[in-house]
């Protein structure tokens, strides 16, 4: 059974966010993510998911001064002290929240930091995060960003993600797969999805080109719902994409996806 996520980072953007919750449910959706819960209390996050009956699927960890242009900071040396910080931060949203998986931000190093040094420090602090959030029982994600929209982002493929999953050897560290960026870097969506299955804890989606609803571009949507179904793929779909208008209108392509 296909389980949606709404992200109310970019969907029921016509309503103030802590109204999303109530629309995203009324839409039919029985669970919720975001880029980041850390501007607004726990409880009062955790009040909007009982009082309509949402489970919280998924945020990332703290990424730095976001509206400034930092986009994480888990590859940047001189930051591993606030990375650990927001790792506890983290799990203690998490733990109001309800919420088992939390995703890693790689980030772009900073110029004077070369690709091995950014490797080493983003792999140390996989591990680190991987082992406080598994003591919490909460699964770690990480990932891969085109770099069309993030230009210089650390992580950006499949290939790469599953060697730094090797690298860190933790059992709780897995591959957010976001098929919209996929698409960009990689293509190959199904058969990648299915060869990685085990390796896999999140997936993500929306068209492209434009990041717009499903059946807006050129993703076989239906193909890929009916392909997860049938490797038996259990976790969540996060539906990060940009409404080509409002939400509510553009919703129609649920029925027409089967799901």
């Amino acid at each position: 059974m296909t389980k949606l996520a709404a992200n109310l980072s970019m969907l029921f953007n016509e309503n103030d966010f802590l109204d999303r919750f109530e629309a995203a449910a009324k839409a039919g959706f029985k669970g919720v993510e975001y880029l980041f819960p850390y501007a607004f209390e726990a409880d009062v996050l955790a009040q909007k998911l009982k009082e309509n009956g949402l489970t919280q699927v998924l945020f990332n960890l703290p990424a730095g001064d976001w509206d400034a242009g930092d986009r994480g900071i888990a590859c940047d040396p001189s930051r591993q002290d606030e990375f650990r910080e927001g790792v506890d931060k983290a799990i203690a949203y998490a733990a109001v929240l309800g919420n088992t998986q939390v995703n890693c931000l790689a980030g772009i190093p900073p110029e004077n930091v070369d690709a091995t040094t950014a490797e080493n420090t983003f792999v140390e602090n996989l591990k680190y995060a991987a082992e406080k959030l598994k003591a919490a029982n909460i699964r770690l994600v990480m990932e891969a960003i085109n770099t069309m929209d993030i230009p210089g982002f650390f992580l950006n493929n499949t290939q790469q993600a599953l060697a730094i999953q090797e690298k860190v050897g933790s059992d709780n560290l897995f591959l957010q797969y976001d098929a919209y960026h996929m698409q960009i870097m990689e293509g190959d969506l199904a058969r990648t999805i299915e060869n990685n299955l085990s390796n896999i804890g999140h997936i993500q989606i929306a068209d492209n080109p434009g990041r717009n609803e499903p059946g807006t571009g050129e993703i076989n949507h239906k193909f890929l719902f009916e392909h997860l179904n049938k490797i038996d793929y259990k976790g969540w779909i996060g539906c990060e994409y940009k409404p080509a208008g409002k939400t509510v209108d553009g919703l129609g392509w649920l029925q027409a996806h089967g799901v």
